[in-house]
């Protein structure tokens, strides 16, 4: 089994453009949202095995759905984002091309 490519760096954030900068600062908060999602849901595994391991007493269930449901909350939100942030760069790498070929 092969592991996907890691994701091509960010470009470098043009210090003078707002868009940029802003674009910059929703993926950094969507890495954030990811790495706290995941958290969160690696999180509910381990209490779901403690309380499996234990007849699976009624707080330790509760923590794991409540952990689901947070993980959920900022996962799913924060992925879309930043797929967002991924086509934006796209698009402009693209828009970059295109011009250089119709200068050059």
């Amino acid at each position: 089994m092969t592991a996907s490519p890691p994701p091509p760096p960010p470009p470098p954030a043009d210090t003078t453009d707002p868009v940029l900068v802003r674009r910059r600062q929703i993926a950094r908060w969507a890495d954030l949202g990811q790495r706290a999602g995941y958290l969160l849901f690696g999180v509910a595994i381990a209490l779901f095995v403690v309380a499996a391991t234990t007849d699976l007493p009624s707080a330790i269930v509760t923590a794991v759905i409540v952990t689901m449901v947070l993980g959920s909350l900022v996962l799913a939100p924060a992925i879309v984002v930043g797929y967002g942030v991924r086509a934006a760069d796209r698009e402009d790498r693209e828009r970059a091309a295109a011009r250089r070929r119709r200068a050059g």
